[in-house]
This record gives C-alpha cells, sequence and structure tokens, in this order.
C-alpha cells in the first residue's frame, strides 16, 4: 500500500476513537457506553497496527514511531 493510504487508515481509525469515545460519553443506557467504549477500543488497537505498519515500512522513524504509539497504548490500556 502506499504511504499516502496507510496515513488515511490511520487518520480514520484515530479519530474514531475520540468520536465513539463522544458518543459513548453521551449514550442514554449502560449497553450503549459500552458498546460504544468497546468500539472505541477495536479503534485503537487499529491504530496501533497502522502505526506499527508505517514503521516498519520506515514511514515513520523510530523516535516518531515510539511517541505516537505510546499515547496511542495509553488510550488502549486506560
Amino acid at each position: 500500500q502506499s504511504v499516502a493510504a496507510l496515513c488515511n487508515q490511520l487518520l480514520r481509525s484515530g479519530t474514531s476513537i475520540g468520536a465513539n469515545n463522544a458518543e459513548a460519553c453521551n449514550a442514554i443506557s449502560k449497553a450503549g457506553f459500552k458498546s460504544k467504549s468497546f468500539i472505541a477500543l477495536k479503534e485503537a488497537r487499529e491504530s496501533l497496527y497502522w502505526i506499527e505498519l508505517l514503521h516498519r515500512n520506515s514511514y515513520i522513524d523510530d523516535k516518531q514511531f515510539c511517541s505516537i504509539y505510546a499515547d496511542c497504548e495509553e488510550l488502549v490500556n486506560w
């Protein structure tokens, strides 16, 4: 895949984390909250995948990778 395609995938999954978290915070039921929170978690894990792929293909350097990956991993572990 091209770097633009990889970055687009990361952009989509990364922005979806916040959107789903916002929806979870405004859910009208516990089930709605859990559902949207789980989707946000899945999107965060997907973002980790795209970050790793960008790094493995040398589109981001080690320093960028460590910083971005750590931030995203913090979301997953939160």
